[in-house]
């Protein structure tokens, strides 16, 4: 007799339990998206307005996806292609079901294919930046020029983007209790100290008050439309929804898990490295610039460009880089661990590979992206996929397409498929559900109407239809 083929959960384990899920949730989320993406989104939004704006969107449409995400992939034990299908199949084997299965499970499950790669780019620039803070070259990496010197090469970039990329991968073939679980358990008690320790610093020099203000204070004016899509854009990034990631790990979990409360905790980290990440890096733009809103809104060049500037004008200015850097790094590492766990779990549910199979093909999946991706600010600079850059088109095709679509299909698995009611039913399994009333309205109606207001609004102001 043919014996069925393992999943990804039954053949690399499960997390030990609800702390490792925590831990490693945590961990996924705790990444880029709050230490790099938040404090230019935050300052280029004005300050207070998109902080609480991010803060309620945290509270509805992030509780409802993650609480979402990981029910799916704790019923079905599948990663997201093969939960799409499961939980699909339950209710329907009509030709629209399936088409809905798979669109839905391949939007899901091709959001950490497309980012892992450039995130592993963007990983070896801090890599860089944390050895040369090492090496004492504060004074240099503070030219203008050094930042766009660097990505413009095409050898220095490259050999750090694959040193970034090997060391994920070595700590995704040790499996998911002894790489996944055991190295999130590490990094994300480091990652708090660390962000605590350069936060006090930064709101501790003269003239941070003004940028502690401006962080704080909501300022109405500066409210619009596009205030909602960035906040709720970087809540995707943030919290590691509609990418699989949740689905999968939400896999790894037993039936005995509060889901309830172990998503209020990952809220909880999310919301306070992000503020942390907030105190780390505004207060002290504003006490080195006066508040001058080109530099605040400089956007994603902030942290390579700006904040070497603010370290050099520092006392301390080695110090603080070597603490900031090794804090981004660790955080790059920890979200790139999920990314690729994501895709080699895929790899493994529907190709029936081993691990090892798995990593290693992704492994030349990802060094073939990467390097397109690194080559698209050098040699290749002058090729553009619709105005923009390699690394920046698979940016905006993943946040502001993909990512608002998958959240959109897993508001209508849940509602239409699963069923409201057996998601209460699975979820009061092991938790008292407090959030039950606040979670139905958000996937009946909150999430679904929300979430394609926003789609529509974003994909327009992309491309200049309209103006936010």
């Amino acid at each position: 007799m043919a014996t069925k083929a393992k999943s990804s959960a039954e053949a690399s384990g499960g997390f030990t339990g609800k702390i490792g899920y925590v831990m490693a949730a945590a961990a996924s989320a705790v990444g880029l998206g709050n230490i790099w993406r938040f404090p230019y989104l935050c300052a280029k939004y004005g300050g207070g307005i998109f902080l609480l704006v991010y803060l309620i969107l945290v509270a509805t449409f992030g509780y409802t996806l993650l609480v979402s995400e990981t029910m799916i992939g704790r019923m079905s034990k599948k990663s997201p292609i093969g939960a799409y299908k499961d939980l699909t199949a339950r209710r329907s084997h009509s030709t629209g079901s399936k088409v809905f299965a798979g669109v839905g499970g391949w939007v899901n499950a091709l959001v950490p294919f497309l980012i892992c790669p450039y995130y592993c780019v963007i990983g070896g620039w801090i890599t860089k930046y944390f050895i040369e803070y090492c090496r004492n070259s504060v004074k240099v990496m503070a030219n203008d020029d050094y930042f766009g010197g660097f990505i413009g090469k095409t050898a220095q970039p490259e050999i750090y983007f694959i040193v970034f990329l090997v060391l994920t991968l070595a700590i995704i073939l040790l499996g998911v209790q002894k790489g996944v679980e055991r190295f999130s358990k590490m990094m994300m008690p480091a990652l708090i100290v660390l962000a605590i320790v350069v936060s006090i610093y930064s709101c501790t020099r003269p003239g941070a008050s003004v940028g502690l203000k401006y962080l704080f204070v909501p300022n109405f004016h500066e409210f619009s439309m596009m205030t909602v899509a960035s906040a709720l854009g970087q809540l995707f990034y943030s919290l590691s929804i509609a990418m699989g990631i949740m689905i999968t790990y939400g896999s790894y979990t037993d039936d005995s898990m509060d889901v309830d409360q172990s998503v209020g905790q990952i809220e909880i980290f999310d919301t306070l490295i992000a503020i942390l990440a907030g105190l780390m890096i505004i207060p002290a733009i504003f006490a080195f610039s006066g508040g001058d809103p080109k530099v605040l809104q400089s956007g994603p060049s902030l942290m390579f460009v700006t904040l070497p500037k603010v370290f050099n004008s520092m006392g301390l200015g080695m110090a603080a880089g070597i603490v900031f850097f090794l804090l981004v790094l660790f955080a790059a590492l920890t979200s790139a661990i999920s990314l690729a766990e994501t895709c080699v779990a895929t790899l493994q549910d529907e190709l029936h590979w081993s691990r090892l199979k798995s990593t290693l093909i992704f492994a030349i999946y990802a060094a073939v992206i990467g390097t397109c991706c690194v080559f698209g600010y050098s040699i290749w600079s002058d090729f553009t996929i619709g105005g923009f850059q390699i690394l920046d088109f698979l940016d905006f095709i993943t946040n502001s397409i993909m990512m608002p679509f998958g959240a959109f299909f897993t508001c209508i698995l849940v509602f239409h498929f699963v069923t409201v009611k057996k998601m209460d039913e699975e979820i009061e399994l092991a938790s008292k559900f407090k959030r039950k009333k606040i979670y139905n309205f958000n996937v009946n109606y909150l999430c679904p109407i929300g979430l394609a207001i926003i789609f529509a609004s974003s994909v327009l102001n992309a491309f200049g239809i309209i103006s936010m």
